[in-house]
């Protein structure tokens, strides 16, 4: 079994972050206008069932918006827990989706604003050309970065299923090209409870990525928000919410199939009340991470420490 001394049962990301910078470091998001290939036409148009909003077009956002946006969020956190590192986040959509040249400069904006340690960048395995990889790879040699790959799940019935748009071999595809420039760190997001996977397809999904030897991982625990079409899933009946005890105990195998020095930067999703439909344990988020706590505890159980790397 995986001896820690940390104090969780799993290497969280608030932890490494400490380890890595001396103190909390807290992230701030960004909207800077990106869109999809999964909406605008180039690999789909409505997005992935799960997704919410209709964004079809990029309007990217200039350098002072991106500046405008870090600023209000520093100041909002440093009031209320007297921060002083942060990350900016590059959130919404799909991140490295633009021309290369704006690009550069909203990433470069982000890193001008003091208190900014570093970034991490969400996108898809399939809009990291070379290009933009020689970019990041030039930030990583300078700051910290995070690059975060939407996966999902490693199986390709359920990225058809879930209408992802791209395939696990693209996923992997961008991980070895990203593996090629220093200092990226690379983080997969995974989703439980996704339509027709089964427990062992999680787990599976868990053992992959230890395989993989991926730095990151950010679990979300599927849920359902308004006007998406896992959402008309929901209202005919074709697809059910994990109950709290299902998502238990389903996370706590899955970080007991993860590597025990990858780095958890989420275990439970959550969505804005207004848009959020089901399951409502979900907006309980401290309480569940709590929980998640206890049944660890209760198994005498750690990250890692039924890691089985399986065969890729």
């Amino acid at each position: 079994m995986s001896q820690r001394t940390v104090k969780k049962r799993y290497l969280s990301f608030n932890q490494h972050l400490k380890d890595t910078f001396g103190e909390k470091v807290y992230k701030v998001t960004i909207d800077a206008g990106f869109t999809c290939p999964n909406r605008d036409g180039t690999r789909g148009v409505g997005g992935c069932i799960y997704c919410y909003g209709d964004r079809r077009t990029s309007q990217l956002a200039d350098c002072v918006s991106v500046q405008s946006q870090i600023q209000t969020g520093i100041a909002a956190i440093h009031k209320r827990y007297k921060a002083k590192k942060f990350l900016a986040y590059f959130q919404s959509y799909t991140n490295t989706y633009g021309p290369v040249d704006q690009l550069v400069r909203l990433y470069q904006a982000a890193l001008e604003i003091e208190g900014i340690v570093g970034l991490s960048i969400g996108t898809r395995p399939d809009c990291v050309g070379e290009e933009i990889l020689e970019v990041l790879g030039a930030i990583a040699q300078k700051t910290y970065l995070w690059v975060e790959y939407g996966l999902q799940s490693v199986h390709d019935t359920t990225l058809t299923r879930i209408h992802r748009g791209h395939d696990f071999a693209t996923f992997l595809n961008a991980v070895d090209r990203t593996r090629k420039r220093e200092n990226i760190k690379i983080c997969a997001h995974v989703i439980l409870g996704l339509p027709g996977e089964t427990k062992d397809d999680m787990i599976e999904t868990a053992n992959v990525l230890s395989a993989l030897n991926v730095d990151g991982v950010k679990i979300h625990s599927a849920h359902v928000l308004r006007h998406t079409q896992l959402a008309e899933m929901y209202a005919r009946g074709e697809y059910q919410v994990l109950e709290l005890p299902e998502y238990l105990d389903i996370v706590c195998d899955f970080l007991e199939h993860l590597a025990p020095q990858m780095i958890i930067h989420r275990l439970v999703g959550d969505a804005p009340r207004e848009r959020y439909i089901a399951p409502e344990w979900c907006m309980q988020k401290s309480d569940v991470l709590r929980q998640i706590e206890k049944e660890l505890e209760r198994r005498n159980s750690f990250q890692g420490s039924r890691v089985n790397y399986g065969n890729l």
